[in-house]
């Protein structure tokens, strides 16, 4: 089976060009370890890569992507968190200062809870399960809606990033944090076509429009 030649020929560019302008930053990264102080957690979508939105170089961001850039509730029990030990990682090895959970527009995976909100596992054994993460979104959502949108899937991607905000706190570390003061949490959303970015206000909930200087503050 042959590896796929595109990819070969990319990292032949990246090598030759990308890879000489920031070889001293891997250099350095390879012999002290990374310390990134933000965490990005995002969609695995194809169209969002926060590395290229926040034009950010090696070394500056942990990233972890998932189906709808979801965050499980707390949970101590057996099975694989892959999630949740990246978050662990991120915390408590890392020491990270701040959490972004990014959404952004036409997420498919919250497309599929949306068309599928009856019946999750219909879409899948493994995304089924995973999407069913939206429910208490979509039932905060219908109870306190916060959005005045005429758009539905934007306001339940709006909704999942809120959720998945709330399941952070879940976690007995990241809340010893945040009351800490040595840890902040937030919420973004980017627009694939526009290439807009809007930021969640901690207090109002609501998303707005982000200034290029005004992503996070430093702490």
């Amino acid at each position: 089976m042959t590896f796929p030649s595109h990819l070969l020929d990319g990292y032949g560019r990246y090598l030759n060009k990308g890879f000489v302008r920031v070889k001293e930053t891997h250099e350095r990264l390879a012999v002290y370890g990374q310390k990134p102080d933000v965490m990005v957690i995002s969609c695995c979508d194809s169209r969002v890569t926060p590395e290229g939105i926040f034009n950010v170089g090696p070394g500056e961001l942990f990233v972890v992507r998932n189906v709808a850039n979801l965050v499980p509730p707390y949970e101590d029990t057996e099975g694989q968190h892959g999630t949740s030990a990246a978050i662990e990682f991120a915390v408590k090895g890392l020491k990270v200062k701040h959490i972004v959970v990014m959404g952004h527009g036409q997420c498919g995976g919250v497309k599929a809870f949306r068309e599928n909100a009856n019946d999750p596992m219909a879409t899948g054994e493994f995304i089924g399960r995973w999407i069913k993460l939206l429910e208490p979104a979509a039932i905060s959502m219908a109870c306190m809606p916060v959005d005045k949108s005429d758009d539905p899937q934007l306001a339940m991607e709006y909704a999942g990033i809120r959720q998945s905000l709330k399941n952070l706190v879940t976690f007995p570390f990241i809340e010893e944090a945040v009351q800490s003061g040595t840890l902040d949490l937030h919420g973004a959303w980017f627009d694939i076509g526009s290439g807009e970015l809007r930021v969640m206000n901690s207090e109002t909930e609501r998303f707005a429009s982000a200034a290029p200087d005004a992503v996070l503050s430093d702490s």
